[in-house]
């Protein structure tokens, strides 16, 4: 690649040469945008739809030109492109990435004439790769190649790929700094993190496009909130979506949902989701109840809600293909369907055999496809859990060329309207979760929609809850899912899980004690299992193991002020509520890539155990000053690595200088999120502050803060309150030393100093 021409358009300039063009402009603050593509006689780029990028607003900067390459400024950064290609940015006068530019070729052999572009980057030794959404592997990705294709697959090992969601988005650590990079390509395309090269970093993407966005930091935090500007904030779920969800690929019919929901009653274990799969589907046509099985969807629901659960059923965009079917024959008539590139009807099969396809990429089969939904709300279906959605299909009944399909889906050569669907492949399940997503809103004002989906890409966020698709039940997968979980949130994904206890396979009594407890963190938590495995609901593992999984429901129920404020806040901000190490400790090379701990927001430090007959584990803190939550013990940890107990009953809970813990009261299901009795677990080694926020638990984001603050002295620590006032407030002071004492009615012991304030305090002083 190479330059000789600079044109400078408003908001955008353009570099061309005798092979190759390049865009740049700055979308918003703190990111630049390189497109490039073959010249071919082009004369500027044309338009382009992105089905992940919606916050852009461009802005302007200065081009130069200077001897042997271009400049171009904007703020404190500033993007050096030379004549040959090569190119470097930099932040403050520190250099962040470097270039030597894009090249392409066609791909022998394709019937479909595919062009490949590859990008390659310069990977220092000292730099370490994270993010790109979900993907096997561990947290820190260098040395490895993945590949970005949404695939059904089942099961996945530590080294499958590519899996169901693609997240093309990276984000680059370097002695402590960060920034990131995201390619806005849905097509089929592959990133080498310095596996075949050590010193290179090579997107390729099968596509005559590249389209990157260099995201700058230098914190974790700062580069998700530009990403997450870019391609859109988390959405706000209610606050039932927060409590515990039960699911199995079998309950097959409604006495057999009833008996869930009564069985997690009679053993007072909280719930607030029952998750209805394939199963309750007539003859798998999806919008359809089996009239034998599920006589009464509306009267299910309604006595399912005296419960205080609410259901939420499965739909597959696998269409059956069969005249009389209201869905099929709408579709068929208003030409709303995957087609062949001979321009029939793409037919295939899923569970539905044959199955038709909806195109969701075109805004009127969106609109149709919400529409569907409303007889699903109609009989009191809270939530649409979106499946097979990579699109997955078994086999075809349409003449295809084998060679073009992929793993378990369309062929690349099928028609999305204008575009093949190798180009859109990535964005089916988003755009499927954008459809239902806007539907659910349209047809049921009021309400946060809640949305789960399998498959994704950039920008899933949006529209829709995300899980790690159907693990299994191994310990490895208890240690492989929360590395995972983690990769998501470093990529812009706050609303996630994974199937608590394993999907497939035979859980043991331990390994869903042990995952329950994990999954008391989950922003999402379902425990979810297949057909043919051993039944995973507590109850069926005997009374001792229901007790302990009752105890980390109940955890889960008083985290819910945590967990709603955090999700409140990935709403204003795109900050995750998991949390690896790095995120807050970027500058300490061991928590970089530490990923067997992590933070539920600020200050939580959680420290599960991950293997069998463990009752002790390893824990990294990062700093000194850490005490216990979940065993009052009154030690204060130093920084560095320290064993600490863990019996079966406990998940090692720690909370650090300054950390403030708001706890609800156990419940058997959610109501409001106004909590009127809460417990404040405060560590004041040092200066904090949390902000916790309240609504009505569902509707317009129309809450209000109540703000607690510690201000540490050498002799005192004083706390103020502001905002919402709570009239059974409890105050729990860790880690004081011996001979503190407050004016207010307080109960001291050798752990915690317990304070029960008056409901109207605003200041509270205690003295050593």
């Amino acid at each position: 690649m190479t330059f000789d021409t600079l044109q400078v358009h408003p908001h955008a300039a353009l570099l061309t040469g005798g092979q190759a063009a390049l865009e740049i402009s700055q979308p918003l603050g703190g990111i630049w945008r390189l497109r490039s593509r073959p010249l071919s006689g082009m004369n500027g780029f044309p338009p382009k739809h992105s089905f992940a990028v919606v916050g852009a607003q461009p802005l302007p900067f200065t081009s130069e030109r200077l001897p042997g390459s271009f400049q171009f400024s904007a703020g404190a950064t500033r993007l050096q492109i030379t004549e040959q290609g090569s190119w470097q940015l930099w932040q403050e006068d520190r250099p962040v990435l470097s270039g030597s530019g894009s090249s392409g070729e066609w791909l022998p052999g394709s019937a479909t004439r595919v062009y490949r572009s590859r990008l390659n980057l310069d990977a220092p030794a000292a730099e370490r790769y994270f993010g790109l959404g979900e993907k096997t592997g561990p947290l820190n990705r260098r040395g490895l190649r993945y590949t970005f294709w949404n695939t059904d697959t089942l099961p996945h090992l530590p080294d499958t790929d590519p899996m169901y969601q693609s997240i093309p988005f990276l984000l680059v650590w370097s002695q402590g700094r960060v920034h990131g990079l995201f390619l806005d390509e849905p097509a089929r395309s592959q990133i080498d993190l310095a596996c075949s090269d050590p010193e290179r970093l090579t997107w390729e993407v099968e596509g005559p496009e590249l389209d990157l966005y260099a995201i700058l930091g230098p914190t974790p935090q700062e580069v998700l909130e530009r990403y997450t500007a870019l391609t859109g904030r988390p959405a706000m779920p209610a606050l039932w979506v927060l409590g515990a969800h039960q699911s199995r690929w079998g309950y097959s019919s409604a006495e057999e949902i009833r008996s869930v929901i009564e069985g997690y009653r009679r053993h007072a274990l909280p719930l607030d989701a029952v998750h209805l799969d394939i199963d309750y589907m007539n003859a798998y046509k999806v919008f359809t109840f089996d009239p034998q099985r599920f006589p009464d969807p509306l009267a299910l629901a309604e006595q399912a809600a005296e419960q205080g659960v609410r259901l939420i059923t499965i739909i597959d965009p696998g269409v059956k293909a069969e005249p009389g079917y209201t869905t099929y024959d709408q579709a068929l008539s208003a030409e709303y369907l995957v087609r062949t590139d001979r321009g029939e009807p793409l037919l295939g099969e899923v569970w539905p055999d044959p199955a038709v396809f909806p195109d969701f990429t075109r805004p009127e089969v969106r609109s149709w496809w919400g529409e569907q939904h409303r007889p699903l709300l109609e009989a009191g279906i809270a939530g649409i859990w979106n499946d097979m959605n990579e699109p997955s299909c078994a086999s075809f009944h349409s003449a295809v060329d084998l060679s073009e399909v992929v793993g378990r889906t369309l062929p690349d050569s099928a028609r999305h309207g204008t575009r093949r669907h190798l180009e859109v492949h990535n964005v089916y399940g988003l755009t499927m979760s954008q459809a239902t997503f806007e539907a659910l809103e349209r047809l049921r004002p009021g309400q946060r929609p809640f949305v789960l989906s399998r498959a994704g890409f950039a920008g899933i966020q949006r529209y829709s809850a995300v899980w790690g698709g159907d693990n299994s039940s191994y310990w490895e997968h208890l240690e492989a899912n929360l590395t995972m979980l983690l990769s998501m949130s470093l990529s812009g994904l706050s609303l996630i899980g994974c199937d608590v206890g394993g999907f497939g396979g035979h859980s043991s009594a331990e390994l869903l004690v042990r995952w329950t407890q994990l999954g008391a963190f989950y922003p999402l938590m379902r425990n979810h299992s297949a057909r043919g495995t051993r039944p995973q609901e507590p109850w069926t593992f005997g009374q001792a193991t229901t007790d302990l999984v009752r105890g980390a429901l109940e955890l889960r129920y008083r985290l819910l002020p945590l967990l709603y404020t955090l999700m409140w806040r990935a709403n204003q901000t795109g900050t995750p509520p998991m949390r690896p190490l790095l995120w807050h400790y970027p500058e300490d090379p061991i928590a970089a890539s530490l990923s067997d701990s992590f933070t539920l927001g600020p200050s939580l430090l959680v420290a599960p155990v991950l293997r069998p007959e463990h009752r002790h584990r390893a824990v990294y803190f990062p700093s000194s000053g850490w005490v216990r939550v979940d065993q009052l013990d009154g030690q204060v940890y130093p920084a560095g690595f320290r064993v600490v107990e863990a019996e079966l009953s406990t998940i090692p809970l720690f909370l650090a200088p300054g950390g403030i813990l708001p706890l609800a009261e156990v419940a058997q299901h959610t109501g409001t999120a106004h909590w009127d009795k809460l417990t404040w677990m405060l560590n004041p080694a040092t200066d904090g502050r949390f902000d916790l926020y309240e609504d009505a638990g569902d509707g317009p984001l129309e809450g209000e803060l109540a703000s607690l603050r510690i201000e540490r002295h050498p002799d005192r620590i004083r706390l103020q309150r502001s905002g919402v006032a709570h009239p059974g407030e409890q105050l729990v002071l860790l880690g004081l030393p011996h001979g503190a004492s407050v004016s207010a009615s307080s109960n001291e012991t050798e752990e915690a100093l317990y304070i029960e304030p008056d409901s109207d305090w605003s200041e509270l002083e205690i003295r050593f």
